[in-house]
């Protein structure tokens, strides 16, 4: 099964890798993090720019006494799983290592970095 964050986290992979070309690819890495931040299950931070969208799941886990607040909703049906969550942290932190250069030159290491958090 294709999961709609490992489709982002290789698209922003390829976006950075790609960045000379004649598209607009700031844009496309701009709008694929904002992906990311509209699937945050947390308390969110300020800088959210997903206006519709609020905290959420602040007492996931709470009725089993564990603390399940964080991470992102797994492709929009309201469950979180370790292993996709786990490979997709892993894809934008390899990129926010290998491609920080370009990322700081587009102004959104920020996002990537909030991202991974």
């Amino acid at each position: 099964m294709v999961n709609s964050r490992h489709v982002f986290a290789t698209f922003l992979i390829l976006t950075i890798m790609n960045a000379s070309s004649a598209f607009d690819y700031s844009q496309a890495l701009d709008k694929s993090l904002l992906f990311f931040e509209a699937q945050m299950s947390r308390n969110l931070p300020r800088s959210q720019r997903v206006n519709w969208q609020g905290d959420s799941d602040l007492t996931d886990g709470y009725q089993q006494k564990v603390n399940l607040v964080g991470g992102y909703y797994d492709a929009g049906d309201h469950v979180k799983l370790g292993l996709p969550m786990a490979y997709t942290v892993t894809m934008l932190s390899w990129g926010a290592i290998e491609y920080h250069r370009s990322m700081m030159d587009l102004n959104q290491m920020g996002h990537v970095l909030d991202a991974i958090k």
